[in-house]
């Protein structure tokens, strides 16, 4: 079976039963434990309630992280020194990539020219966002509770829908006149994508960059689909788009190719609400359901969208800026890049790229931009993939419990199960190395592990593991093309290492240690409750340096 890329496995349904069913043979038991998830909603057959929001647009998103202490705001920032990519490097050198604040830059330099903003980054970082897009409270003072009580919820709308994809609902289609993004339009040669607020986010990259816009296509053969792709900005009215092989709009494109049509009309949303914006960054729908319905069904409510002047294309109609245009198929491509990438580092220059000739551009009056400091910051909440890709996993692998690619760390995976078998979880690990291209080191760890913490996971490493006989090396596997370690692409080695306490017939001990927080836990039930109850009395307003 070929393997799936990490759009596919962590976030498509059709993909990840594909997948799951090459796992099916393991025959494995019964999880011992489950995330819980409130019948609400799925008892009902409706959409689990929403606390806070829905949010119609991005404004009134930026406003309650505001309200809630999670927006950095500065008033001017000179991106011609690059300023915008040094702050934002900076905070997550202090606050760490799920802590750190979304920045507000309020009036920013490009290209010798001050634009006002704002220019917005880091808007899904803090881990309170993987709630909040849901609607719901994060958990106070609890990062894991927090991102527990998401998953939660995403299991909710699994449980709504069919196959494992999230169920859908109708939109509504508004007029010209009462959508947002419609107040100013622009044609011909008053088009000028230069006069945003774009930026360079790095000094290397080739250029300006739109890198957080929903491209939406529209094939006969495939349906409809938007997904968030880099764009270069090429000249006034000319703009690279980026699709990954394999990825939505690079399909697309080929079987536009394949039939000899000469363009493919598109449709760049930016500024989304961030319901559509999730979604746009995972896929989460079934096979040709239209993703607009998947926003309305996680809203609970209809997303208002518009008709394209240009095309026939419906966008969310409280976008603050929509791109419109043609790619031609008939043509050359373009040369494209170098472009920062999610590894953290440079990807490379490439030679032929799709490009579109834009044909109008319609946006708010004086639009917000948000821009994405690739491989510095999250791009957005990842509870709905890794639920996804659970849900569908449990259903064949039923004594897994958690799987975690963490962000920071491109290319390793972490995951957690009740073993009930010797060599099982090697053997699990070894089909998820195959099957996940980004997975290029899968660690397997008990489910007394928290695959949240990293410091959980590495020392299960350090004590848990013995590199003979629990580990295999996969010479060549399907990996990630923006890795930058690879020398013949997309393919990579990869490892599998087996940190689960290894049982006798796996070569481990007779008996294995409990640990000592265990013990302590077991032997002195009460003494976490005694020191909980006298915190503030015993620490005070006490804070550590740097904290």
């Amino acid at each position: 079976m070929a393997p799936f890329s990490r759009r596919d496995f962590l976030s498509s349904g059709a993909g990840l039963s594909a997948a799951a069913i090459t796992l099916a043979d393991l025959k494995l038991a019964e999880a011992a434990r489950e995330v819980a998830a409130p019948k609400t909603g799925s008892a009902t057959g409706r959409a689990p309630g929403w606390e806070i929001g829905p949010f119609e647009d991005l404004r009134e998103w930026i406003s309650e992280l505001e309200r809630r202490g999670l927006v950095l705001r500065v008033r001017n920032i000179d991106q011609d020194a690059y300023e915008g990519t040094a702050l934002m490097y900076r905070l997550i050198d202090k606050f760490g990539m799920y802590f750190a604040p979304a920045l507000v830059m309020e009036n920013i330099k490009i290209d010798g020219v001050w634009h006002k903003g704002p220019i917005i980054t880091n808007h899904c970082g803090h881990w309170d966002t993987e709630c909040l897009s849901f609607g719901i409270e994060p958990v106070p003072n609890d990062h894991f509770a927090t991102y527990y009580k998401a998953l939660a919820r995403v299991e909710e709308y699994l449980q709504l829908g069919k196959g494992g994809a999230f169920p859908t609902a109708p939109f509504a289609e508004v007029r010209r006149e009462e959508a947002l993004c419609k107040q100013v339009v622009l044609s011909g040669d008053d088009i000028d994508l230069r006069k945003f607020a774009f930026i360079q986010s790095n000094p290397a990259d080739s250029t300006r960059y739109v890198n957080t816009g929903s491209v939406f296509t529209n094939d006969i053969e495939l349906g409809k689909n938007f997904g968030t792709y880099r764009c270069e900005i090429k000249g006034p009215r000319m703009l690279g788009i980026n699709p990954e092989e394999g990825q939505g709009a690079w399909q697309a494109f080929m079987k536009a190719k394949a039939r000899g049509e000469k363009s493919v009309k598109v449709s760049i949303a930016l500024g989304q609400d961030p319901v559509t914006w999730v979604v746009s960054g995972s896929k989460l729908n079934r096979a040709k359901a239209d993703e607009l319905e998947v926003v309305s069904a996680i809203r609970g409510k209809p997303l208002k969208v518009v008709r394209s002047e240009t095309n026939d294309h419906l966008v969310p109609a409280h976008s603050e800026i929509v791109i419109e245009g043609e790619v031609p198929l008939d043509q050359e491509m373009l040369p494209e890049g170098p472009f920062g990438e999610m590894y953290g580092y440079m990807g490379a220059r490439k030679a032929a790229n799709f490009w579109m000739n834009v044909t109008a551009v319609t946006h708010r009056k004086n639009p917000w931009v948000v821009n994405q400091f690739t491989g510095v910051t999250r791009g957005f909440p990842t509870a709905p993939l890794e639920q996804v890709a659970l849900h569908t996993m449990k259903r064949f692998v039923p004594n897994v419990k958690m799987l975690h690619t963490p962000v920071e760390a491109t290319g390793l995976c972490f995951v957690s199960m009740k073993k009930t078998k010797p060599g099982e979880a090697l053997e699990v690990g070894k089909r998820i190395a195959q099957i996940v291209g980004i997975a290029k080191v899968v660690v397997m760890v008990d489910d007394d592990i928290e695959v949240l913490d990293r410091v959980q996971v590495m020392h299960a490493m350090g004590s848990r593991w013995q590199p003979q006989p629990a580990t295999v090396i996969i010479p060549e596997s399907r990996g990630m093309p923006l890795d930058p370690s690879l020398t013949k692409k997309p393919m990579t080695s990869k490892i599998v290492i087996d940190a689960t306490r290894q049982w006798p017939e796996e070569g481990g001990p007779k008996e294995y240690q409990a640990l000592n927080r265990t013990e302590l836990s077991r032997l002195a039930p009460d003494a976490f409750e005694r020191i909980d109850d006298r915190w503030s009395k015993l620490v005070g307003k006490y804070r550590p340096p740097g904290i």
